[in-house]
Parts: C-alpha cells; structure tokens; sequence
C-alpha cells in the first residue's frame, strides 16, 4: 500500500482550490462577455437612433432661427409704423388741437349768449350760503 504523505495531500487540496478558482473565473468572463456584447450592442442601437435625432433637432433649430428673423423683422417693422402715427398724431393735434378748442369755446359762448337772450327771467335758483358747519338759506330766514 501506498502512503500519502502530508506534503501530497496539502498539494492535491491546492490543485482541487486552484481547478474551482478558475472555474468560477471562467464562468465570471463568460457572464462579463455576454454582458459586454449586450452594452455594445446597445451603444449601437442609440447610435443608430440618435444620428437621425440630431440630424432633426438641427434641423428644427435652423427653422426656428429663420422664424425668429421674420419675427425680428416683423417687429422692427411693428416699432417703425408706430413711431410714425405717434409722429402724425403729435402733427394732427398740434395742427389741428389749438383751433378746434377756439372754435368749441366760441360755439359754447354762442350758445349762451342765444339761451340768455331767450330767457330774459332769470331762473329762480334759492341760493345758499354756507357758515362753517351750517347752511343758511337766503330770503326765507329759516335755518336749515
């Protein structure tokens, strides 16, 4: 019969440790390759997709520029128009303000002047005068 010595089986329980260490290395770079081929061919699916997506968003950048100098135009546009009526509005008030108010104040005193002649009675209005806090009516002699 044959013996074992120790140094023998110590080596047969490292070669047994050594055989289930790179098993379980290999399984390990087996599930990291499997791993590394799903993320690489995910990076190339977003690629894929994301080339066509940038290509619009540029494209939708560019039209909203275009949009942004029409509307840019439109409202320097916009500003011209109005500093040119407030102009004409100035000019039409300034020609036309100070006579039209000549001409209304000389109808009003026309008017007056025609209502006055017509009524040659005064109207009878009872005039009150006012002492601080009181008011007093005048020609009746009564206090209020």
């Amino acid at each position: 019969m044959h013996t074992v010595s120790g140094g023998e089986v110590a080596g047969i329980l490292v070669a047994v440790f050594w055989a289930i260490l790179v098993s379980f290395l290999a399984v390990a770079l087996a599930r990291l390759a499997q791993t590394l081929k799903a993320t690489t061919k995910l990076v190339a699916d977003v690629t894929d997709q994301a080339v066509p997506l940038l290509a619009e968003a540029s494209t939708a950048v560019r039209s909203a520029q275009t949009q942004i100098e029409r509307v840019d135009a439109i409202a320097s546009d916009v500003q011209e128009v109005t500093s040119n009526a407030s102009a004409l509005s100035t000019t039409v008030a300034s020609t036309f303000g100070g006579p039209l108010v000549k001409v209304a104040a000389f109808g009003y005193g026309v008017r007056r002047a025609i209502s006055g002649r017509k009524d040659d009675v005064p109207a009878t209005s009872s005039r009150r005068t006012v002492i601080v806090g009181r008011t007093v009516s005048r020609g009746r002699g009564k206090k209020d």
